[in-house]
């Protein structure tokens, strides 16, 4: 799995970058979503890779993701009865389906996909305008658990 964070806007932006980003779900600067790695989403990425950080994330994030940012319809957030009610046993094992792929985000279409995540604490890395490890933008690997946990 990969999680995507949009880290800059869309002023001066070609249309087919914009576009891609709506694709993603990615509206909003600080939103995170986590895609599937599959090479239409790998394709995605390498285009609209100056205007979001992403990387591999692993299970312990995405369980941070789901307990603290995690929403459903009608913008609530996910708790324990929820899972309870969609088949899992608590959150924990629902991240655990999501990062294994047995479950995506569509199946469960009571979970909103996109994380609305804060500015990352004491800023951006360096410069929001060049790539990692200079700046925050493009690959990070397993570093995105860096900025993810000063956003949430």
């Amino acid at each position: 799995m990969i999680a995507v964070v949009r880290v800059r806007g869309v002023v001066n932006v070609r249309m087919d970058v914009e576009e891609t980003l709506r694709r993603l779900r990615l509206f909003k600067p600080n939103h995170c979503v986590i895609i599937p790695e599959t090479d239409a989403y790998i394709g995605m990425i390498n285009k609209v890779k100056d205007w979001v950080a992403y990387g591999e994330i692993d299970l312990e994030t995405l369980k941070l993701l789901l307990r603290e940012r995690g929403r459903i319809t009608g913008n609530k957030p996910l708790t324990n009865e929820i899972c309870e009610k969609l088949g899992f046993k608590d959150i924990d094992s629902l991240a655990e389906a999501i990062c294994s792929g047995r479950v995506s985000f569509k199946e469960l279409n009571i979970i909103k996909p996109v994380f609305r995540l804060h500015p990352p604490s004491k800023g951006y890395y360096r410069n929001a305008k060049k790539h990692y490890p200079e700046g925050s933008l493009g690959y990070w690997g397993k570093d995105i658990r860096k900025l993810i946990e000063r956003m949430v």
